[in-house]
């Protein structure tokens, strides 16, 4: 009977998974922006914290306001440095046309073509116009996307205060609101843990990969490192693409070969050393994450939310590690995808730690402290 029991909940544990899984991908146009403002909001949040302990003398309620200002002109940096390099590439294609051309037919040679196609006659049988349209819904659907991200953003800093009191109105028995707590403090700090460790590896990464291409001279050195680094935060096939691309436009930059194969070679050592041996340990030990799960999530969730579900997808499934640790009938899936069969999380029944409370801002712990 009391196996009976437990198969009947496991299972309905697995339809409830599925089930949701599903309601994500139908509502997927919905919650995709306001997951990824969520995801802002953390990143601005932990920030915000990291000035009201690195600069005391900025006023408590100064260090948002601060850290947003500080996010925004940053973002805004990044965007004109590929604004910026976006011309520069496209002068130095029309430029190497004639090397391009010389590449093109090498690589026609070697797969038993007599005549290769020139460039010109490459791009009329590409039919770009007929491209124009679907890249003109892209921009207009990213353009909406990013808006309603900013809207949702906006308003989830402006119902801080109000959240705070509907936590307390939620679990009015002080235990209760202690453990909810003590969740909300797991999720977060996974989620920044998280967002450190892709920011550090990258930048592992994307340094001694801007040393290897400014020794060769390939150009805009320092755009292809930032690149690097973006891609980092997209696991597994973000470092694929950032190593891949600078090595062939110095197969049109250089006259020879040798610098093109170095180049890649140098990326694909670092990604090798960083992306497989050091990364992985760090989630590990940091994150509480099984490597293989991170590649499962990356495909879970790149096939539910597309390219959004890609870049949240170890922060969406380390929050679901630690959400499933909380009830027993769930907690065998924690258990599978954490990395050494530990979840990190204790089962609801466990006793609360009055302790994670410390670890909110003064003005939400007062509101979550309250009988």
């Amino acid at each position: 009977m009391i196996l009976s029991s437990g198969v009947s909940r496991n299972a309905m544990v697995v339809v409830a998974v599925i089930v949701t899984g599903a309601a994500m991908l139908w509502a997927g146009p919905i919650l995709t922006p306001l997951v990824l403002a969520l995801f802002l909001l953390v990143m601005i949040d932990g920030f915000a914290r990291f000035l009201a302990r690195r600069a005391p003398f900025l006023p408590e309620w100064s260090a948002l306001p601060v850290a947003l200002l500080l996010s925004t002109v940053i973002f805004g940096l990044c965007v004109y440095l590929v604004v910026d390099n976006a011309a520069s590439f496209g002068g130095e294609l029309l430029a190497d046309a004639p090397k391009l051309q010389i590449i093109i037919a090498k690589v026609a040679g070697l797969f038993g073509f007599k005549v290769a196609p020139t460039i010109a006659e490459m791009i009329n049988q590409l039919n770009p116009a007929r491209y124009l349209g679907a890249v003109a819904n892209y921009l207009q659907t990213f353009g909406a996307g990013a808006f309603a991200v900013l809207i949702y953003l906006g308003f989830l800093i402006a119902s801080r205060q109000g959240f705070q009191r509907k936590v307390v109105s939620m679990f009015p028995d002080l235990h209760d609101r202690e453990h909810a707590t003590a969740v909300f403090v797991r999720i977060r700090d996974g989620v920044q843990r998280y967002l450190w460790i892709q920011t550090v590896t990258g930048l592992m990464i994307a340094v001694p990969s801007w040393a290897v291409m400014a020794a060769f001279g390939l150009s805009n050195s320092v755009f292809w490192a930032f690149f690097i680094f973006i891609t980092q935060y997209i696991p597994v096939i973000g470092g694929v693409i950032g190593t891949v691309l600078p090595p062939v436009f110095a197969l049109i930059q250089f006259p020879d070969y040798l610098p093109a194969i170095v180049i890649l070679a140098g990326l694909e050592i670092i990604m090798f050393v960083i992306g497989n041996i050091i990364q992985p340990k760090m989630q590990k030990d940091s994150l509480n994450i099984d490597p293989v799960v991170v590649l499962l999530s990356l495909a879970f969730w790149g096939a539910i939310w597309g390219l959004p579900g890609m870049f949240l997808s170890t922060p969406l499934t380390v929050t679901a590690i630690i959400v499933l640790a909380q009830f027993k009938g769930s907690r065998w899936i924690a258990v599978l995808l954490s990395g050494d069969g530990e979840p990190e999380s204790e089962p609801v029944l466990s006793p609360p730690k009055p302790a994670a409370i410390a670890a909110l801002p003064s003005s939400v712990a007062s509101d979550v402290t309250q009988a």
